[in-house]
């Protein structure tokens, strides 16, 4: 069976739903509310969503778990397989979501010197590589 909704409008309405409220135009919000009103998957979705931005945006981690049970109960079928995603590495997610201190730009740096050694394809010296490193940062 085709969808009724487009592509294009599925993506527009999933930004609409991750972006804040108030950095909406009028006529998004009142969009929005429209297909809210149309489709109960899409609201329960966005009341989901809006919540778990809150945790991420304000560090609540002590609360995820609450949110994972509710996102598992939902009928929309993302949410839930994502809840259970983060439920597979609770203890992680948690603690990224808690604590002030994170591995995240250690990770970034990482990832920069993984992408400029394949730029190289492997034949470049450790000297090459130090010097490319050092120019980048």
């Amino acid at each position: 069976m085709e969808s009724i909704v487009s592509y294009e409008a599925t993506r527009r309405i999933t930004s609409w739903i991750m972006r804040n409220r108030e950095l909406l135009s009028t006529q998004e919000v009142e969009h929005l509310d429209q297909a809210r009103l149309a489709c109960p998957d899409i609201a329960r979705a966005c009341d989901l969503a809006r919540v778990f931005t809150d945790l991420v945006r304000n560090r609540r981690g002590q609360l995820l778990p609450a949110w994972i049970r509710q996102a598992e109960r939902s009928d929309v079928l993302p949410v839930a397989k994502f809840a259970a995603f983060l439920r597979q590495d609770l203890d992680a997610v948690t603690g990224g979501l808690t604590h002030e201190w994170s591995s995240g730009r250690v990770e970034g740096h990482v990832n920069r010197v993984k992408t400029i050694k394949r730029a190289m394809y492997g034949r470049a010296g450790f000297r090459l590589l130090r010097t490319r490193i050092l120019a980048r940062t």
